[in-house]
């Protein structure tokens, strides 16, 4: 079953990436700083996704088993 959770998350991935280029491109305008392409955004959703996995993985356990 976690096989094919793996599989789902994929196009989650792009798509997160994806919006978040496209969510950066609109709040570095506002606040003065550069941009990111593609390859960035997509550096910087891998390293969110590295962090918060292990805490969702530990908050959906049951508790007493």
């Amino acid at each position: 079953m976690g096989y094919f959770r793996i599989l789902a998350a994929i196009p989650g991935f792009f798509l997160s990436s994806f919006f978040l280029m496209l969510l950066w491109g609109v709040i570095a305008l506002e606040i003065g700083m550069a941009t990111i392409g593609y390859p960035m955004a997509m550096l910087a959703n891998i390293t969110l996704w590295i962090a918060v996995a292990p805490l969702a993985a530990a908050g959906g356990k049951k508790k007493g088993c």
